[in-house]
């Protein structure tokens, strides 16, 4: 299974980032991450790249799809 993503969003993430497109503080995306830490790769430098956003977005779904419950 594989998540469309629009070309806007596919770009270097930092974990800030990151937590502000699914809405949650950055330690719950990196809690989130840890299970795929290996599949996804040592950051480069402060950034995610473009190809492990890319497979970011496939583990855990897009953010554009991402449904908050209260």
């Amino acid at each position: 299974m594989s998540v469309k993503i629009l070309n806007k969003q596919l770009r270097p993430y930092c974990l800030k980032e990151l937590a502000e497109l699914y809405a949650v503080k950055p330690r719950t995306i990196k809690i989130w991450l840890e299970p795929f830490s290996l599949a996804i790769g040592a950051k480069s430098g402060r950034f995610y790249t473009i190809r492990q956003v890319q497979i970011i977005f496939n583990k855990i779904g897009d953010p554009n799809s991402v449904v908050l419950l209260n």
